[in-house]
């Protein structure tokens, strides 16, 4: 058989689903396959293109980027959600179910390190009160730092034509906690894509998982769109201290005028962040979000 060049569409762990040749194909991996330098629990993932011979995945091509989490039960290792991607597209809600904090920085910072373009949808937002001032605030923080925001509600359309037209075209990760209305949002996309949806419990608010693997869904417009099982945790993996500050953009901004070269902008002399949050250029919920990062994962002193 000669070979092949596909593109992973679909992961259950031993089979992959490749899009190949304009049609779909069943396959397995080689067993060396693996990718230097990379702990992972999944050495294949949706989106990666991968070399096929004799219906054995014989070769991953390199990928240009890739988004990870911290593994739930090997945390040494991590597993990698999606692969060359145009985009990580979060979607949140600050009711039924309400976004722990820390969660959404805690994504932006994965994407940030891995060179990946990051959106976050506020979804439900016809659950808000119309006086309600904490959507618009974390509306405005986050345009403020340079991400697109988009408020959206599935019940009722708002927004989502102007979501809808800022992703033709591009292969886009969707992530989020489960019960934010993920699986309805891409029902509302492409109504082919058919995806269950959950209810949220009433008692905890805490959304049903629906979805129990990674799936691209292939539309008919070019847009490649990568649906992710709910997501609890997003751990941090393969930082040195002094990096995280860099996928924080306002602070990476000014931690070049920091007295020290390894600033972890905590209790450092001279520390241009630290005095950026003292004036608000950087805002006190991102620099605790990161000070709270630092403890979980370096145990900053």
């Amino acid at each position: 058989m000669n070979e092949l060049k596909g593109l992973v569409v679909k992961s259950t762990g031993s089979w992959y689903r490749i899009w190949t040749n304009g049609a779909f194909m069943d396959v397995r991996a080689a067993g060396k396959i693996r990718l230097k330098g990379l702990k992972t629990t999944n050495p294949i993932a949706v989106g990666d293109w991968v070399i096929v011979k004799n219906d054995l995945i014989q070769e991953v091509v390199e990928r240009r980027n890739y988004m990870i989490r911290r593994s739930t039960n090997l945390s040494k290792q991590y597993h990698i959600l999606a692969a060359n991607l145009d985009a990580a597209i979060l979607v949140a809600s600050i009711t039924r179910p309400r976004i722990a904090p820390g969660f959404i920085d805690r994504f932006l910072v994965n994407a940030e390190a891995y060179q990946i373009p990051a959106v976050l949808i506020i979804n439900k937002i016809d659950l808000v009160d119309a006086d309600d001032e904490e959507l618009e605030d974390l509306a405005f923080l986050y345009r403020s730092v340079g991400y697109p925001v988009f408020l959206l509600s599935t019940e009722t359309n708002v927004g989502l034509q102007s979501f809808v037209e800022s992703i033709v075209g591009k292969t886009v990760l969707f992530s989020g906690f489960s019960g934010v209305g993920k699986s309805t949002l891409l029902n509302r996309i492409d109504p082919s894509i058919e995806q269950k949806t959950g209810e949220v419990s009433v008692s905890n608010e805490k959304g049903k998982h629906t979805t129990t693997f990674a799936e691209m869904f292939m539309l008919n417009d070019g847009t490649n769109i990568i649906d992710t099982p709910g997501i609890k945790e997003m751990g941090l993996v393969d930082f040195q201290a002094w990096e995280l500050s860099h996928f924080f953009p306002e602070m990476k901004k000014h931690s070049k005028n920091c007295r020290f070269n390894n600033c972890v902008h905590k209790n450092e002399p001279g520390c241009a962040v630290k005095k950026a949050v003292e004036d608000s250029e950087i805002h006190p919920f991102r620099y605790q979000n990161y000070l709270s990062m630092m403890e979980e994962n370096f145990n900053s002193n």
